[in-house]
Formats: C-alpha cells, structure tokens, sequence
C-alpha cells in the first residue's frame, strides 16, 4: 500500500514536469525567432506621434515600424508584449534580455554602440526646441543661452547641450517628455529640447494647438536605430525588414499617418548603416 502510494506521488510530479517543460516550448529566446508565441518589444509610452500608450492600444511611428518589423520575424500584432523603454532604461533593457529589440526614438551613437547593437537608421531627426506660442525672445540657439531648458535623463538631447551645442543653459532633467512639457506651459522652463520629430508629435495634440511652437533650429543629427543585444543576429533580420518597409511604401505611409498633422518636414528615408553625423 505503501509503495502504490510512492509510485502515484512520483508519477504526480513526472506529470508535472512534463507539462511545465511543454508550456516552456512557446518562450521567446533572445533573438526573438524561437517560434514562441511573444515578442517582447521597447518602445515609449508617452510620445505622440511615435511611442503612446492610448485607451485604444499603442500608437505612434515607432510603433508602426516595430509591428512591420515584428511581422516580418514571424510575429502578428497580437503576440507582440509592448514594455516601456525610458531613455535612461534602454541599454539595460536589452542587455537583460527583458526585450528583443527597441524602436523608441533611439539614437545612435557611438556610446550607445559600445553596450548595445543597432540596426537602422530608420529615420533622421533633427534636435530642436519646443517653445510657447508667444515666446519672441528665442529666434536663434544662441539666444538658449542663460534659459532654462528641459529634456529627459538619459537623452542623448540633454548631453548635446553642452559637448555638442556649447550652450549655457540652466537644465532640468525629469524622467518623460510628458513632464517637461507641463513646465512648458506653466512657465516654469522657457523651452523644452529633444528630436523635432518628438516635439512635433506633441505640438499637433488638439489640445495643444496653437500653445507651442518648433524653433526649426536643426542643431544635431539624430539617427533613430532599432537597438539589440550586443551580438544579436536579429541586427540583419531587422535591416532586411527595413528595406522593405521603405521599398513596399510602407515606411512613406506610416510618416504621412503619424507626422501628417504636424506638418512635419520630414528627411527621406535613410539608407542602412548611413549614419550622419
């Protein structure tokens, strides 16, 4: 009687063992294309016309190239896990595996290259400011001088200000752009700086119309990558991917969809691994 009982509880836990091997098959590797049923994918949460997480879903530029390229690696919208990719997150993100690959206005440089891979560019933006609609003292970069300027931590934006622009201006960092424009509108900074194609999505917002406006300085070149863990075959896969979101028109559609509003002048699509300095 005894034994019976043994051998049961011993086939109890075989059975349980081979269901939780079986549930394991479905799990995403770090390249994405192990057959599972998600892919985990970095994007923002908080950047219209890019990266927002809306009561209706996802939406945004980024957004539309990341389902492209996701399809294109064998994943349907409906198995792509969305994880918010903070600009200071992101080469931690995926050096953790937490996610197979980032499209969240990810700028590359060489830095960043250090720690993770990119594939792309995908898009050229130019970093600008956002100011009030009323503002007449800002007309040129060298009039920033003395502002007081918000962008996000970990930006490539906010480093620009100095090594790249030398600009001396007093900076506050706060975690999203989201933050900085509330600021914006209270007075409290004098301009908000980042990626046009950001401060665009954000001055087209309905609720927002005719309160801001772009400086149209272009002060850098911002090449927005698609990041990968550093080694990852995936960087090949989601440049053929890219090619032909440009070639099949779908990359021109996704910009008039999500830029159209804004008026946004945008740049051609880049070539692969042209990156303008």
């Amino acid at each position: 009687m005894q034994l019976r009982k043994v051998t049961a509880a011993s086939a109890a836990v075989l059975a349980l063992s081979l269901a939780a091997t079986a549930c394991g098959g479905g799990k995403k590797d770090d390249n994405g294309s192990s057959g599972g049923k998600k892919i985990a994918v970095g994007i923002k949460f908080d950047q219209p016309g890019l990266g927002q997480k809306t009561p209706q879903g996802y939406a945004g530029f980024d957004v539309d190239v990341a389902t492209y390229v996701a399809k294109k690696l064998g994943y349907g919208p409906d198995q792509i896990e969305w994880k918010e990719s903070k600009s200071a997150d992101r080469e931690t993100m995926l050096q953790r595996g937490d996610v197979q690959f980032i499209a969240a206005t990810y700028s590359i440089t060489p830095e960043r290259e250090q720690k993770v891979d990119f594939a792309g560019p995908y898009l050229l933006a130019h970093q600008d400011v956002l100011l009030r609609a009323d503002e007449t003292a800002i007309k040129a970069p060298k009039d920033l001088n003395g502002k007081k300027l918000c962008s996000v931590s970990g930006s490539t934006s906010a480093q620009n200000l100095k090594a790249k622009l030398n600009l001396k201006t007093d900076l506050v960092t706060y975690p999203t752009y989201s933050a900085c424009l509330s600021g914006l509108q209270s007075g409290a900074i004098d301009a908000l700086t980042t990626d046009d194609s950001i401060l665009a999505g954000y001055a087209a917002q309905a609720q927002f119309k005719g309160k801001f406006k772009l400086g149209a300085f272009k002060m850098t070149n911002e090449n927005y990558g698609i990041g990968v863990k550093k080694g990852s075959d995936l960087k090949a896969k989601i440049n053929k991917a890219l090619e032909s979101m440009v070639s099949d028109g779908s990359w021109a559609a996704a910009v008039k969809k999500n830029f159209g509003p804004a008026d946004y002048k945008n740049e051609p699509a880049p070539k692969i691994g042209d990156v303008k300095s």
